[in-house]
């Protein structure tokens, strides 16, 4: 069976584009950069950036390309008995992350009608946590499926069963040529609208001021590493199985150098839009910045309905934000699903098409649990456990694997051959002890916080049913997958690199 390939590199790039940049990348860097010292914060940015995610990109590109691979594949190929990480990676993801993430996506689907005629009212707070989500008060409780949100989640797993049943070229591909242009368009509405507000320059200093002395706290630094990490789909198995469809004359350096820089500018730049909204805020109550700014999930559905709602023309403007977060979600969502998709046809040879509908089917369901009273507290609890464990994790042995139990200088050499940013010792040096050691101080540091108190304040029986389980559950999906025997000969063939 012929792999399928990306129809140019600029279809590859906007795709591995669109996977980075997710919701995260509008309010979560824009948030961190606050908190940690505005433009002082990005001083541990840019270093993670260099030291951590480029180069673990660069290794996932290669990783794909050179053992030509979905995640699992490409693992049983350096060593058999290493399958099981591959699997693991995307499994939790495709049923843990992208279950809940599309539930995000949904509530943006409805607060994006709800922006025409700012349906939440004079207290968006009010109206986002008890009458929208009207969140229970314990995970114990499930309580009733909300049905707008229930709604909108048929609506993007029907964009997303869509967009990936189509395929690698005339789906995902086509998708984000239409989808990454847009969101930058729409991108550029909103921060050159939100510059023009009365009291936007308050937010942006706010924003950027630096506060060096910020930076000297080691927090500060695990935090940039754990974005860096997260932003750029690293550990997802996804950059791997989008590297795995291009052709052999592929300048793989180059474009995660491009996917990286993208991701992060786009990060910086959305950060204006948040940030001068803010500020008009703080300007239009007469209060201090700090008064007006919520975190994560707060600053999207309360901070900014509340400000839509006081500035002229806001409907419109909240409209705008509102589809930029559902197009970000949307792009990144197909290559979680793809990620997943792609490994299945790989080791047992499924026609695509009926496995893209078992799929859907089963991720629809698996998300409705996110769509009930309890919705937001499971989101919470699963989403702390598969990040800061799963991704942390597979991240570690990504780099064990490679840099240790292979020849790392095999993927160098090949990426060097056909790329036009060629890599020396230091990037071996990286991978195998800069990295590893980083991501271990991040997951030993969230190791040390579960054990001093339960995390977010939910009961250690809900942290242990919920969030342990969720983790443990996929790994036992991943040894049992990978102990499967194959149905087709990919793993019999090596891969492309020249020794």
């Amino acid at each position: 069976m012929k792999r399928e390939q990306w129809k140019s590199q600029m279809g590859f790039l906007l795709a591995a584009v669109g996977s980075a940049i997710g919701l995260g990348n509008i309010w979560r860097f824009s948030y961190m950069a606050y908190t940690y010292g505005g433009g002082a914060f990005l001083i541990p940015y840019i270093t993670a950036l260099f030291t951590a995610g480029i180069p673990l990109l660069i290794l996932e590109f290669g990783i794909g390309h050179e053992r030509i691979g979905s995640a699992p594949l490409a693992y049983a190929k350096i060593r058999k008995n290493w399958e099981w990480l591959g699997w693991w990676a995307v499994t939790f993801v495709m049923f843990g992350i992208v279950l809940y993430y599309v539930v995000i996506i949904a509530w943006c689907l409805n607060f994006f009608i709800l922006s025409f005629n700012l349906g939440w009212g004079q207290d968006p707070n009010s109206f986002f946590f008890k009458e929208f989500l009207a969140v229970s008060d314990s995970p114990a409780h499930i309580g009733q499926i909300r049905t707008p949100i229930f709604l909108a989640l048929i609506f993007i797993w029907f964009m997303n069963w869509m967009i990936v049943y189509r395929g690698v070229q005339k789906g995902i591909e086509l998708a984000n040529k239409i989808f990454m242009p847009l969101l930058f368009i729409l991108t550029a509405v909103l921060v050159f609208w939100a510059l023009s507000l009365d009291g936007a320059m308050e937010g942006i200093r706010a924003y950027l001021t630096p506060d060096f002395e910020k930076i000297s706290k080691p927090k500060v630094w695990i935090d940039a590493y754990s974005q860096i990490f997260f932003t750029l789909s690293l550990g997802f198995g996804i950059m791997i199985a989008y590297s795995s469809y291009l052709p052999e004359k592929s300048n793989i350096t180059r474009n995660a150098f491009l996917t990286a820089f993208i991701n992060s500018g786009y990060s910086l730049f959305a950060g204006f839009a948040v940030f001068s909204v803010l500020g008009f805020m703080a300007h239009s109550q007469g209060k201090p910045l700090a008064d007006v700014v919520s975190q994560s999930i707060g600053l999207a559905f309360v901070a900014y309905p509340k400000a839509v709602s006081m500035m002229p023309g806001g409907n419109l403007f909240g409209a705008i934000f509102f589809l930029c977060l559902v197009v970000a979600g949307i792009s990144s969502s197909i290559s979680i699903i793809e990620a997943f998709t792609s490994a299945i046809v790989d080791k047992f040879g499924i026609n695509r098409k009926k496995l893209i509908n078992i799929i859907t089917v089963l991720g629809f369901l698996g998300s409705v649990v996110f769509t009930t009273q309890a919705g937001l507290l499971w989101l919470d609890i699963v989403d702390h456990f598969l990040t800061h464990y799963g991704l942390v994790v597979v991240g570690i042995f990504e780099c064990i694997l490679v840099g240790w139990f292979f020849r790392i200088e095999v993927i160098r050499k090949h990426l060097n051959r056909i790329s036009s940013i060629k890599l020396g010792g230091w990037w071996d040096f990286l991978i195998k002890y800069f990295v590893p050691i980083v991501l271990v101080i991040i997951l030993v540091g969230d190791l040390k916080n579960e054990i001093q108190k339960p995390y977010g304040g939910y009961t250690w029986t809900s942290l242990i049913l919920i969030g342990r389980d969720w983790v443990l559950l996929t790994l036992i999906a991943a040894f049992f997958l990978a102990s499967r025997p194959w149905k087709t000969e990919h793993h019999k063939s090596g891969g492309r690199a020249k020794e």
